[in-house]
């Protein structure tokens, strides 16, 4: 059996292979290619859609529960502002640089050694493992598609860059155009119905509109108007104002529900760019926690969002590396970070009984 120290030199040497490829999201079929050769060369079977990777441990039994491993090996764009070539995998003072090795390579080669570990025993659960594309632009071709070839999913873990801290909940996202209507006419004689006002009357209740339902980790639900556009010229009283606003969902509502909510209260039309990236979280008394406090792991609220928004089961967000170094310039993961995630995956995972 593969064992630690073993798993996470082969887990850093293929982070680094990893970081050696562009796999700019909607362009990872070469990482894509990689992770289905490793899997291959590890004894599973892989399945592939698209750029999304994925393979069971075993044999499935539809008398188990089943639990997902997932983690992305898309990247967002590199800045100009490297001083580094972010596809150069660099090691430095046990510090190990490249484009995706904090986000979420790091995460990603810990799960696939914990799923190999696993593997070698039998679980009392199925477990498979699933490397998705797409997670850095929220695409329609990474989870989404991946989800209706596999049986019922009864909870995932997935990998991104928490400091080895358990999200057991995470905040969804809903972009709204708005758009408040009135009538143009000639500003010197105060004509028409001016539709900028008849937006700031809806953009007060976004403001100050509290919703019933606040989670005990992610708080209220949040809304930010974040961009405004109304008017032609100084002298005409604008018949039209488009207005955007952020909405940040806690776990208590469906993205739908949200926005019958305010389309109740605004006079303004209202159109979701999306209602696909729902919040998510588990339970309080889910034994992901208990496991979770036996292990002196630290629980939160994730503000930040991953593959969690497209998976309408239970799910936890837990992964090596540090959220604050992800998207910069000369991002970094350290070896000691990636050797602690592969052991405490382990641990929270071994023979856990998820009933």
């Amino acid at each position: 059996m593969n064992n630690i120290q073993e798993l996470t030199e082969q887990a850093t040497e293929l982070l680094k292979e990893l970081i050696s490829i562009q796999s700019y999201s909607g362009q990872e079929n070469q990482t894509a290619d990689l992770l289905s050769g490793v899997l291959s060369d590890f004894g599973f079977d892989p399945h592939r859609k698209g750029n999304n990777i994925w393979s069971w441990s075993a044999d499935f039994d539809p008398q188990k529960l089943t639990v997902m491993l997932n983690s992305h090996h898309d990247t967002v764009r590199a800045t100009s502002k490297w001083t580094k070539d972010p596809f150069t995998p660099t090691l430095e003072d046990g510090k190990l640089y490249g484009l995706g090795s904090n986000d979420a390579g790091g995460p990603l080669v810990s799960l696939l050694a914990t799923f190999v570990f696993l593997s070698k025993k039998e679980q009392p659960y199925n477990l498979i493992f699933l490397a998705s594309a797409e997670e850095e632009t929220s695409g329609k071709n990474g989870v989404p598609i991946v989800l209706p070839e596999l049986p019922e999913i009864d909870f995932a873990v997935v990998g991104e860059p928490t400091s080895m801290n358990l999200a057991i909940a995470e905040r969804g996202l809903i972009v709204l155009d708005c758009v408040s209507h009135g009538q143009s006419g000639h500003a010197a004689r105060n004509e028409g119905e001016n539709a900028l006002y008849k937006a700031l009357k809806d953009i007060d209740w976004i403001r100050s509109h509290q919703f019933e339902k606040v989670s005990e980790v992610l708080g209220p639900i949040n809304m930010t108007v974040t961009m405004i556009e109304a008017g032609s010229q100084h002298n005409v009283v604008p018949d039209e104002c488009r207005f955007v606003v952020d909405v940040r969902p806690n776990e208590f509502y469906t993205n739908e529900e949200v926005v019958l909510l305010i389309r109740k209260h605004v006079d303004c039309e209202v159109t979701p760019r999306s209602t696909n990236l729902n919040a998510s979280g588990v339970e309080s008394g889910h034994p992901v926690i208990q496991r979770a406090k036996e292990l002196g792991l630290k629980t939160y609220g994730s503000k930040t969002m991953s593959d969690q928004v497209h998976m309408p089961f239970d799910s936890v967000k837990i992964g090596p590396g540090d959220t604050r170094r992800s998207h910069t310039a000369d991002e970094y993961i350290k070896l000691e970070e990636i050797r602690n995630g592969i052991n405490t995956y382990i641990s929270l995972l071994d023979q856990w009984n998820i009933r």
